[in-house]
């Protein structure tokens, strides 16, 4: 069922589309949220979501968990509205550690507010525009100081130039931000993670954007009364949240949601919860994840279960280097490898 609401059997038309249906795409590894995003839609092209972020419709920033992820450009003012100031609370020990003080970050948004005005600077320009201004980016001060100003709303990663994207001034570069209460911030948050995630326990959104249960309580409570925006289903004894359009169409999608697919590291499906054990059992998470180095390896997934990891073959018109969780895959799958390469973005 899963798969069905990630849109990996179903592929929506654009990448916009499928940025505002996931809401929030995991962005640690631009490549890797790239291909993520092109997977769901019906072109599977790589370029197109390039123009997407060069149009304005998607952005990078860190709308929650000080992590980086893909959102729709209109949404992130509110996201950042609800989660900013409990990171920036969060993350004071680390500015005094990196000696970043209220003057040096005036300092770095001073000069943001300046040279990022119009078609904005890469990180290295931004980084190199600091150091000419007479502020640090030594030792993290640089990366924290853009992570920083990002949480405040002041900046975000828009426009693409080669395989990177240039740092903008969000009241700038995004055209028409939404406003919304608090409230209803988080009943639309809710909503649309379980429609795009679910089946899904509150639990897992709840670590998805470290808000806290008393935020969610009165939403939930609407939810019980509205049955048709989302149903509630019982998954070993624990209530799962779910589009109630993925529980109709399920029994006849349910062939389609076994083909193998090919997942690009740091993929929703496995980086979407805070409990995978629907995907990774803990021994193969370990290996998805080796040493733990916070990584996340592609993986090869059949019927929403990974059976390995994968690498790209080091010569054109070679398959997929898979290595499998219990030796050796499945035939249907191994046949099917040339198929899923052919078929990766491109």
């Amino acid at each position: 069922m899963r798969l069905l609401s990630h849109r990996l059997v179903d592929p929506l038309p654009t990448p916009t589309d499928v940025v505002r249906h996931l809401t929030c795409v995991q962005g640690q590894d631009y490549p890797g949220s790239t291909t993520s995003i092109a997977l769901r839609t019906q072109s599977r092209r790589l370029d197109q979501v390039r123009a997407t972020y060069d149009a304005g419709q998607i952005v990078r920033s860190w709308p929650m968990r000080g992590t980086l992820f893909v959102v729709p450009a209109e949404d992130l003012g509110w996201m950042l509205g609800l989660t900013g100031p409990k990171v920036l609370r969060e993350t004071t020990r680390r500015r005094e550690q990196l000696g970043l003080g209220d003057r040096d970050l005036a300092r770095a948004e001073a000069v943001a507010l300046d040279v990022l005005r119009g078609d904005g600077l890469t990180r290295a320009e931004l980084l190199a525009a600091w150091e000419q201004a007479g502020h640090s980016t030594e030792g993290g001060r640089g990366y924290h100081s853009i992570f920083h100003l990002a949480v405040r709303g002041l900046l975000c990663q828009g426009p693409t130039v080669g395989k990177e994207q240039r740092f903008v001034l969000t009241d700038e570069w995004i055209a028409s931000p939404r406003r919304l209460d608090r409230d209803t911030a988080v009943a639309e948050w809710l909503t649309r993670y379980a429609r795009s995630h679910g089946p899904v326990p509150v639990a897992d959104f709840l670590w998805w954007t470290k808000l806290l249960k008393r935020d969610v309580a009165p939403v939930l409570d609407q939810l019980r009364t509205e049955t048709d925006v989302l149903e509630a289903i019982l998954v070993d004894g624990t209530e799962h949240w779910v589009d109630p359009a993925v529980l109709d169409t399920y029994a006849a999608a349910r062939r389609a949601t076994a083909r193998p697919l090919l997942l690009p590291g740091f993929d929703e499906l496995v980086l979407g919860y805070g409990d995978r054990r629907a995907v990774l059992t803990q021994a193969e998470e370990a290996a998805v994840v080796p040493g733990g180095n916070g990584v996340f390896r592609a993986t090869l997934v059949r019927a929403g279960k990974a059976l390995g990891t994968w690498k790209r073959p080091g010569r054109a018109g070679e398959s997929v280097v898979v290595e499998p969780f219990a030796p050796p895959l499945p035939g249907p799958v191994q046949r099917a490898l040339p198929r899923l390469t052919a078929d990766l973005p491109a």
